[in-house]
């Protein structure tokens, strides 16, 4: 498969429209707690975040719209985008439901230039994004492109290494380098590990060097960068949590970085 070929995004659009329902009625994303109008953002971007009252804020590769909602109810005016239109008709819901006045566009990240023309104060994208695009600096690009000279990327998501690994921690099987598309097919989902559901999809893993340079070579000065030896999600196998919503891959403790994250600036 080339990775400039367009059979990942439908492949990719089908496996999320797969997971969209039982991701919305699964434990994991809690939506009870939800609607009770509880935060779905972790402790990591909300130290990042800061005030966002009245900042325009997009948000990028959204799923069905529930950290999109927890920055509007902190005051942003938010638009999301996703690629799964199953997600972003559950977003739209949502947004309704919750009395929030969010705007959410479907369609893929390459094409938003095509489907919106707006400048923002903030770009969010946060846990498992990039790893479902092949080409980082286009992505880095459409960061430029939205937001306003001096505004801000807010950026968290897994760490490169742990990746590198087959699903059970036991071998390294993948190179940290980006070298192509890495195409499986899975049962069940991260959010539900025993759900009824199959789907194929298709990843690239991104090396640090990788994303930050992207966003260097598009205008983006790097603010701060840290590594953190924990996941705010128990997404992965063998994991224990350490600490109330701190999760840690049992065989390796603290010995990995599991999460990192990016904030940059727009010069």
């Amino acid at each position: 498969m080339k990775e400039d070929s367009k059979d990942y995004l439908e492949i990719n659009k089908r496996s999320w429209n797969n997971r969209t329902e039982v991701h919305v009625n699964s434990e994991f994303y809690d939506m009870p707690s939800f609607l009770a109008g509880n935060t779905s953002l972790k402790e990591i971007e909300l130290e990042l975040l800061g005030d966002i009252k009245n900042k325009k804020v997009l948000h990028l590769q959204c799923h069905f719209g529930q950290d999109s909602i927890s920055l509007a109810r902190m005051g942003a005016k938010v638009t999301g985008v996703d690629l799964s239109d199953k997600a972003i008709e559950t977003a739209r819901k949502l947004t309704r439901e919750t009395g929030t006045d969010c705007n959410f566009i479907c369609c893929d990240v390459y094409n938003l230039p095509n489907n919106l023309d707006e400048e923002f104060d903030m770009v969010f994208a946060t846990y498992g994004t990039i790893g479902w695009l092949p080409d980082i600096n286009r992505w880095a690009s459409v960061v430029s492109k939205f937001l306003r000279t001096g505004g801000k990327l807010i950026f968290v998501e897994f760490h490169p290494f742990v990746w590198m690994f087959d699903d059970y921690f036991e071998k390294i099987t993948y190179r940290y380098f980006n070298s192509g598309p890495i195409e499986e097919d899975e049962t069940g989902t991260y959010a539900d590990k025993g759900a009824d559901i199959t789907q194929d999809y298709v990843m690239w893993n991104h090396a640090l060097s990788e994303v930050q340079g992207s966003l260097i070579n598009n205008g983006m000065h790097i603010e701060s960068f840290k590594e953190y030896d924990y996941s705010p999600y128990d997404v992965f196998e063998g994991g224990k949590e350490i600490e109330k919503g701190k999760f840690r891959i049992e065989k390796f403790q603290d010995k990995i970085p599991l999460v990192y994250s990016i904030t940059a600036t727009k010069v």
